[in-house]
């Protein structure tokens, strides 16, 4: 997925760096572009904004899909996954959203278009995805950002 690239760019990063990583290119990048460091000149203090705003939510999205924020919450995941039914999912633009009744809801990212039509064509929604979905791309849980919004 393009914004897993541009992110991982942005922040000189990549798939295999780890939490303390990401958090010390983040801090360091947060430094330089501060708004507060820009308070003489009004031009480049917007684009501090701008930037540190890109920094961010780059920064809290590649945690998110961390290898080790993964495993933290393998053992909720595969609960989820094993043992609540799909409640709804949606599609957009390789992004799969699916909402479970137990009240989780994840992101899977890069899904061809013919692995959703897949899903949607399934005899067993819950079954094609265990098979085919949960444990084959990278996800992340948007439960928690759901209900902070």
């Amino acid at each position: 997925m393009k914004k897993i690239v541009d992110y991982r760019k942005l922040l000189g990063t990549t798939e295999v760096s780890t939490l303390n990583e990401l958090r010390s290119v983040y801090k360091s990048l947060m430094k330089t572009w501060h708004p507060d460091r820009f308070h003489d000149n009004h031009e480049q203090k917007l684009e501090a904004e701008e930037k540190s705003k890109t920094i961010i939510e780059a920064y809290h999205f590649l945690v998110s899909i961390a290898p080790e924020t993964r495993e933290q919450t393998l053992a909720e995941y595969t609960a989820t996954t094993a043992n609540s039914n799909i409640a709804d999912f949606d599609y957009q633009k390789q992004i799969l959203t699916i909402k479970f009744f137990d009240g989780a809801e994840y992101e899977y990212f890069n899904v061809p278009r013919n692995t959703y039509i897949k899903l949607v064509n399934a005899d067993s929604p819950g079954r094609f995805a265990r098979r085919h979905i949960f444990n084959e791309f990278i996800y992340r849980s948007t439960s928690k950002l759901v209900a902070a919004s």
